[in-house]
């Protein structure tokens, strides 16, 4: 079995939910998205969001505005429109129940050593 592609899976799952949380606290340029991503030990990478955020604005949950710019060309800034208020809380509410149910089931089901490793799957 590939853990990697499970892996890549999990994340792609809460990415949205992820760059909406960002964006709903202060419309954000996709640098700055990128950067507290990484900040949170997230890995996202620029052809990853730009045509996500295209497809979030296109949607309607999204839209953005024009910055100039002293240090070179205008840029976008993003923000969640009321539209993109109600999706985000639905996501939050998704989010929250998978959260609690994964907890509920995946607490205390291991014993682990020092590093982490699985000494008891009993």
């Amino acid at each position: 079995m590939n853990v990697e592609n499970t892996q890549s899976q999990m994340r792609k799952g809460v990415l949205e939910y992820c760059i909406l949380s960002i964006i709903r606290k202060k419309e954000a340029y996709p640098g700055d998205i990128i950067d507290k991503m990484k900040g949170a030990g997230l890995q996202l990478l620029e052809g990853t969001l730009y045509p996500l955020l295209n497809r979030l604005k296109n949607a309607g949950v999204l839209s953005y505005r024009w910055v100039e710019s002293t240090s070179g060309p205008p840029r976008k800034y993003f923000q969640l429109t009321p539209k993109g208020e109600k999706f985000y809380l639905l996501l939050q509410s998704t989010w929250n129940e998978l959260a609690s149910g994964v907890e509920a089931l995946t607490r205390d089901q291991h014993e682990t050593n020092d590093t982490g490793e699985i000494v008891d799957d009993s």
